[in-house]
């Protein structure tokens, strides 16, 4: 891609961004939405500069960032090791797919309330709903990375005399790394938002208790404020990961050709 072509993409990107700031600032000034509830994106910019110098935004943010990339961490720690042993094994597939297929379809949130009974109302019930809504995408994609991995390849390193740490550090995991990123950049997703959730319903600090707060005191300003905060978060997040797996990729890449 040129760089012109570039240069074309971004600005139809940002035209995009503008038009809509500007569809935001003049809408609740003209009446053609109510202020009270909408008020005009100038507003918002002046509450979010009042949280940004206030340092309430970062403190709330520090503490979202917190939880969000303990339970992150800890599927990612759990969920990819896990999936690519039942991706590889079947008949520990065959024996845990079922049990898989029944938690993966309850709620995160639905189980909030659990989670609460068992680890009280603090950090750990916040850190446990995350891990339980982030791993499953993860672990479902890794798993089916790894069914998906191209046998020839496997029958290929086999016939070198590959042994079965070298077949799976070669071989298996560089295979099923690109459905191993996708379902971190899930999981990504849906730790914000899961966060975002438990923290309305039971927190006295984070973005989610700044959004529930603000609400509650009607200072609408400062909730959208909040709103914009994690949509740039997760916006951050998600290019990030993207690098991540650029990199990564690219590196596989030369590893294999030996440049």
């Amino acid at each position: 891609m040129t760089n012109r072509v570039k240069l074309v993409k971004y600005s139809y990107g940002l035209f995009g961004i503008i038009l809509f700031l500007l569809i935001w600032e003049t809408f609740p000034r003209l009446g053609i939405v109510d202020s009270t509830f909408l008020p005009p994106f100038s507003k918002v910019a002046v509450a979010l500069g009042k949280l940004i110098t206030s340092g309430k935004l970062f403190a709330h943010l520090f503490k979202s960032l917190q939880r969000s990339l303990i339970g992150f961490g800890l599927a990612i720690a759990i969920s990819v090791p896990l999936g690519l042993v039942i991706g590889w094994f079947s008949r520990v597939e065959r024996l845990l797919d079922p049990l898989l297929q029944t938690f993966r379809q309850t709620s995160a949130l639905a189980l909030f309330p659990v989670f609460i009974l068992i680890f009280g109302i603090g950090e750990v019930s916040k850190v446990a709903i995350i891990f339980w809504g982030a791993k499953w995408p993860l672990l479902l994609s890794t798993i089916s990375g790894v069914k998906n991995v191209d046998p020839l390849l496997i029958k290929a390193a086999r016939s070198m005399g590959a042994k079965p740490f070298t077949l799976f550090r070669k071989v298996i995991l560089p295979g099923a790394f690109p459905s191993i990123f996708t379902g971190m950049r899930l999981s990504a997703t849906s730790s914000i938002l899961i966060l975002i959730a438990a923290e309305m319903i039971g927190a006295s600090s984070g973005l989610g208790f700044l959004i529930y707060w603000s609400e509650s005191s009607f200072e609408i300003p400062t909730m959208y404020a909040a709103i914009i905060t994690i949509a740039f978060l997760g916006l951050v997040i998600n290019y990030a990961l993207i690098g991540f797996g650029k990199y990564v990729m690219r590196w596989q890449q030369t590893s294999v050709t030996g440049d």
